[in-house]
């Protein structure tokens, strides 16, 4: 059965719950099957499913039940991450602590994730994680990633063969998809495509502007990450550069040059065409945007509450890199400001052509640590001009549907699993509220704000003391 493999890990999934009965008494529920807020509200959690919601008034409340009062905060669905890492996929940290790198997902309210390079020590969380062996979110992986150069954790593709040849490695394996990224010819590509079609597993990742293309992936209705290739889209006819800011080609100061060359009348169409060829879209629009579109201030990192969960060697690592880096102090700031702007109307319109945006941190890269990025995503979605309600879509229930996981999650309903947030604001209003949390459900286990915090606190100088420095 097509994709058989994810059905299983759900099921899995279901298994892995906490016995407790739980009601959140008084609550809001957003239930994310429509933009609405149902008021004065009792949810019932049972052997980590959602059993009963119902007003206050009419739902009597199981005599065993932990209540936690909802009274002026609101129940909406666990964070679904669609583009993350871990620190442990890196030979400078020990695969040890990939435990507590996804404790601090869970702390930030993250349910689900999607690894999209993959290693065999993330096929085996993900099962810890199906089985409750570890507090973790439901995990899917995609395969190491299929490229035309070596490049670390990877099936280098040279000809259609070896593309065939890793598709069929990486569904033997067990990861959930295949992740492409860059200089993989057009042959290998599309070989690979036409294989994982053969044998049932979804094809994700780049689409490298000089190699692949966009209309190529297009054409295999691959789900694109980071609007790849997408500027090299609008450039006018006439335009003296093919190559413009996608993936690689972003370190290139020259290719900067081309917004002087775009042409939006072009985002129209582009965005339609995006959404017959694959309606789901997974930006990583914060951390494009904030890692290159605009400076960061050493006093900024500082600033930031994952701050402290790096190594002081790789803080300077990074402070140094944005003060040396060539492309960072040469482009100019009005040429970062356009490429945001195109970003920000590519995303925009691919939405209201019917898209089907979703949330991806692309972390730990960067100083952007994983489960913080995530709420730093929903921030730039808000401001991408797509309102509240959308934006917690992108983060909830899309991201389950592409998945196929929204019969089991992704909306605050009767059956469904209960991996929730409780807010102590609405995010209708004003989104920073997931930031602003009274506490997390995962699979039916509650957990405090508080308890969650003092993970965090725990947690960061063993990630950072776990660094392991190599010698040149």
């Amino acid at each position: 059965m097509k994709y058989l493999l994810l059905t299983t890990l759900f099921l899995l999934s279901a298994l892995a719950v906490n016995a407790q009965t739980t009601a959140f008494v008084g609550v809001n529920v957003i239930p994310m099957d429509r933009e609405r807020v149902l008021a004065n509200q009792t949810v019932i959690v049972e052997k980590g499913i959602i059993k009963t919601i119902g007003d206050s008034a009419n739902v009597k409340v199981p005599k065993n039940a932990v209540k936690i009062d909802g009274t002026g905060k609101y129940l909406v669905p666990g964070l679904v991450d669609m583009h993350t890492h871990l620190l442990s996929d890196s030979d400078e940290y020990p695969d040890s602590i990939g435990p507590d790198e996804l404790r601090v997902m869970v702390a930030n309210g993250v349910t689900t994730v999607r690894f999209m390079i993959g290693t065999p020590e993330l096929l085996t969380l993900r099962s810890r994680s199906a089985k409750g062996d570890i507090d973790a979110p439901t995990v899917f992986v995609a395969s190491p990633h299929l490229t035309g150069r070596e490049q670390g954790n990877n099936f280098v593709v040279a000809t259609p063969d070896e593309a065939r040849e890793a598709v069929r490695k990486s569904k033997t394996a067990g990861y959930d998809f295949i992740k492409i990224t860059t200089f993989i010819k057009a042959e290998a590509y599309e070989a690979a495509v036409d294989e994982a079609k053969k044998i049932g597993i979804r094809v994700v990742g780049h689409a490298d502007s000089r190699f692949v293309g966009v209309e190529r992936a297009w054409k295999a209705g691959q789900q694109i990450e980071h609007l790849d290739g997408y500027m090299e889209l609008l450039l006018k006819a006439d335009a003296p550069m093919k190559g413009s800011v996608s993936d690689l080609y972003i370190y290139q100061p020259d290719n900067w040059k081309s917004f002087d060359h775009m042409d939006e009348s072009k985002i129209p169409e582009i965005a339609r065409k995006t959404v017959a060829s694959n309606p789901f879209v997974d930006p990583t629009h914060h951390f494009m945007k904030n890692s290159f579109g605009r400076l960061r201030t050493e006093e900024e990192i500082r600033a930031q509450p994952d701050f402290k969960f790096y190594p002081a060697k790789v803080q300077q690592q990074w402070f140094d890199f944005y003060k040396k880096n060539r492309m960072i102090n040469t482009v100019p700031l009005e040429k970062r400001a356009r490429w945001i702007e195109l970003r920000e109307k590519l995303i925009k319109a691919i939405y209201d052509a019917g898209g089907k945006i979703m949330t991806g941190s692309d972390t730990p890269e960067f100083m952007w640590l994983y489960g913080f990025g995530m709420h730093h995503e929903l921030v730039a979605l808000r401001e991408a001009g797509l309102s509240n309600y959308a934006v917690l879509e992108a983060g909830t229930r899309n991201s389950h549907e592409y998945l196929g996981s929204l019969n089991v999650a992704g909306t605050v309903e009767k059956g469904k699993r209960a991996d929730l947030m409780l807010l102590n604001a609405d995010p209708l209003k004003d989104i920073n509220a997931t930031k602003n949390r009274a506490g997390v459900m995962l699979k039916g286990k509650w957990y405090t704000q508080e308890e969650l915090n003092k993970w965090l606190d725990q947690i960061a100088p063993k990630i950072a003391g776990s660094y392991i420095e190599h010698k040149k």
